[in-house]
C-alpha cells in the first residue's frame, strides 16, 4: 500500500518538472507585429505589413503601393543585425543606390523569403518567379507558413525588419541599367535594391492584427499559461505527497 501511495506523488513531481523549467522564451514571440514601410532608393513606396506568429507559425499580410508595374518585387523577414532601416544616405559607393549590401548593417540578413507559393527559405532570396508582381504598382499578399527559430528569436528580440525590393530609379518602366546587382551581377541593380523597409514592432492596442486580437497583447500570455500549469502541477505533487503522508501516519498509529 506504501508504494502504491508513493507512486504517483513521484509520477506528478516528475510531471510537474517540465512545466516548471519551460523556457518562457519559446513562447515570447507569439503576437502580432506591424511595420510601417517607408521608401528607399527615392522609390515612393508606401505601405505595412502585419504579421501573426503563433509558435513557429506566421501569417503575413502586406499592402503596399507604389511599386514598379508589373515587375516582381522580393520580400523578406531580414534579422541579425539592429532591426532598424537605412536612409539612402548609406550609398557607401556613390553609384547613386542604396544597395541590399549596404543597407545590411541596418536590417540584417535574409531571416525568410516571403514568397507567393514553395520554400521561404533564404535560399529563395532571389526566387522572382514566385515574389508578387506589382499590378498597377500595388502588392496586396497574404500567406501563413512555418518560421525557423532565428526568425522566432528576432522578433522576440525586436530586429526582425520587413524589406520589400525592386525599384525603377531611371523612370524607364523596367529593371535596367548599367549598374550591376551587388547579389547578382547578372541582373541589374534596380531588380533588388531596397525600395521599402520596415521595422516589425508588436502591434499597439487598438490595431486590427491578422486573425483577431491576442489576449494580453500575445507576447506574455503563453508563458503566464506555463507559469500557472506548472504551479498547480506542483501543488497537486504537494497535496499528493502529503496525503501519502498522513496515510502512513495513520498506519503507524493504528498498529500502536
Amino acid at each position: 500500500m506504501r508504494k502504491a501511495l508513493a507512486l504517483p506523488a513521484v509520477a506528478l513531481a516528475a510531471a510537474a518538472f517540465p512545466l516548471l523549467t519551460m523556457s518562457p522564451a519559446l513562447a515570447d514571440h507569439n503576437g502580432s507585429y506591424q511595420a510601417d514601410l517607408s521608401a528607399l532608393n527615392q522609390s515612393g513606396v508606401t505601405g505595412t505589413g502585419m504579421v501573426t506568429l503563433n509558435e513557429d507559425s506566421a501569417t503575413v499580410v502586406i499592402e503596399a503601393s507604389g511599386l514598379l508595374a508589373g515587375a516582381p518585387h522580393a520580400q523578406h523577414f531580414h534579422i541579425g543585425a539592429e532591426g532598424t532601416c537605412p536612409t539612402d544616405a548609406e550609398d557607401g559607393d556613390g553609384d547613386g543606390f542604396l544597395s541590399t549590401t549596404e543597407g545590411a548593417p541596418f536590417y540584417g540578413a535574409i531571416g525568410t523569403s516571403l514568397t507567393t507559393g514553395g520554400d521561404t527559405s533564404p535560399d529563395s532570396g532571389l526566387a522572382v518567379d514566385r515574389f508578387p508582381t506589382a499590378d498597377d504598382g500595388t502588392v496586396t499578399y497574404e500567406r501563413t507558413f512555418d518560421i525557423t527559430e532565428d526568425v522566432q528569436e528576432a522578433f522576440a528580440g525586436g530586429t526582425a525588419v520587413l524589406v520589400l525590393h525592386g525599384v525603377d530609379e531611371d523612370g524607364s518602366g523596367t529593371y535596367d541599367g548599367d549598374v550591376k546587382s551587388d547579389l547578382d551581377p547578372s541582373l541589374p541593380m534596380e531588380a533588388t535594391a531596397p525600395a521599402a523597409c520596415g521595422a516589425l514592432e508588436m502591434a499597439q492596442m487598438g490595431t486590427t492584427p491578422v486573425g483577431g486580437a491576442e489576449t494580453g497583447g500575445g507576447s506574455t500570455t503563453g508563458t503566464e499559461q506555463q507559469a500557472a500549469i506548472g504551479i498547480g502541477a506542483l501543488a497537486l505533487t504537494g497535496a499528493a505527497a502529503a496525503g501519502a503522508l498522513a496515510y502512513r501516519r495513520r498506519q503507524a498509529a493504528d498498529r500502536a
